[in-house]
């Protein structure tokens, strides 16, 4: 109830009633602030706690039921999938810290829509272990991969939903932003609502090379982000 509080205070503070003096303003911009901080730290929290859980993914081999190198070397998938996983989520996690970057208030909308991104991105952990353990056992690899993949879609979609409300509706976007920033980071966020779907139809075919799609996505943005510093 208190939260619901504070989004109120929020919605208000969009047309600040005449005559209110500078502190005042001041006061209410804080608030702002703080809500979207509050935002910010459990969505920090969530993210933190499923790129954690990616770890449970990769498994121990027995060794004493035979060679333990080549026993390693079998799980390369585990590997590949716990890599492509991990890169996607910590790139979903910069980039949604500068989606709130570009606002100072956020409405109970935007609250939603922030669950819905991050509900999507605590399935990550279970379709990054469906999908490696297939790869491994070489069997149901394209079910396996079309879920993983199909899980990046909604979470592309999901990401877009954040951005799209937040920079678009009157009263969330900071001042200072300009219109640059913003189609800038529209081609951006473009690629994975892209390349996600074709990745999706690959592992019909052809698993790997699903995942190795996923993978560049990840790498790709993860050079846009050591660019933009």
């Amino acid at each position: 109830m208190h939260n619901g509080g504070a989004v109120g205070d929020t919605l208000r503070m969009r047309h600040p009633p005449p005559g209110q003096s500078d502190q005042q303003r001041s006061a209410e911009a804080r608030r702002a602030r703080a809500t979207t901080d509050r935002v910010e730290a459990f969505s920090d929290g969530v993210i933190a706690v499923a790129i954690t859980l990616l770890v449970l993914t990769l498994t121990v081999p027995d060794p004493a039921k035979g060679d333990l190198t080549h026993a390693l070397l079998n799980n390369w998938p585990e590997y590949a999938a716990y890599l492509v996983s991990f890169a996607t989520i910590g790139i979903v996690w910069v980039n949604h810290h500068a989606v709130f970057g570009l606002i100072e208030r956020v409405d109970r909308w935007l609250l939603f829509l922030n669950l819905t991104l991050l509900l999507t991105i605590t399935l990550v952990p279970y379709t990054t272990n469906l999908v490696a353990r297939t790869l491994v056992a070489g069997s149901g690899t394209a079910v396996a991969a079309v879920v993983y993949n199909g899980t990046f879609v909604v979470m592309g979609a999901a990401f877009q939903g954040v951005f799209r409300y937040a920079v678009g509706r009157p009263g969330l976007r900071a001042a200072h932003v300009p219109e640059d920033a913003i189609r800038g980071a529209t081609l951006r966020f473009a690629l994975g609502a892209f390349v996600y779907p074709v990745a999706m139809v690959v592992a019909f075919f052809n698993a790997a090379a699903a995942l190795a799609l996923d993978g560049a996505v990840a790498a790709y943005y993860a050079l846009m982000a050591v660019e933009a510093m």
